[in-house]
């Protein structure tokens, strides 16, 4: 004779499933026969004047008119701007001949410029004192123009 081929956990596993079919078409029949309390009783929501959801609706007497000549929609027109002279001093930090490269110590910012030798005008060494311009690179800053100072 062969075994059965359910087992205690398949039997409790159909019977969670038939039971919870059964719940689902109880709940169905709930709503076709009292459809007006399976509704939502969802209240319309407003926005006040700070962003919050509130349900009262705003008060008119409050409101705020805005002319359409009022609004603009475009970056705003900056102010004269003081033109500030591009050539800027500082002191070379380190330069390596051999790789090409180095670094400038701005002398009004402390900032650390990188200088290819591409850029340079006069050759420089370690602690010269040099005026450059900047040109943005594709990782920051570099100076260009590199002249020994005068």
């Amino acid at each position: 004779m062969a075994k059965s081929k359910e087992t205690f956990s398949k039997k409790e596993r159909e019977k969670k499933k038939l039971k919870k079919r059964r719940e689902k078409a109880e709940r169905r029949q709930q709503r076709k026969a009292n459809p007006s309390e399976s509704k939502s009783t969802d209240t319309f929501m407003y926005v006040d004047e700070f962003g919050n959801l509130t349900p009262t609706p705003p008060d008119p007497s409050k409101r705020i008119k805005i002319k359409a000549e009022d609004i603009h929609v475009s970056t705003p027109k900056q102010g004269t701007l003081v033109a500030e002279d591009p050539i800027r001093k500082g002191t070379v930090k380190f330069f390596n001949e051999e790789k090409g490269y180095g670094f400038i110590i701005d002398k009004d910012t402390q900032d650390s410029i990188f200088v290819h030798a591409a850029g340079l005008v006069d050759t420089i060494t370690g602690n010269d004192r040099v005026t450059f311009e900047l040109e943005m690179g594709p990782k920051g800053p570099n100076a260009v123009a590199v002249r020994l100072a005068r």
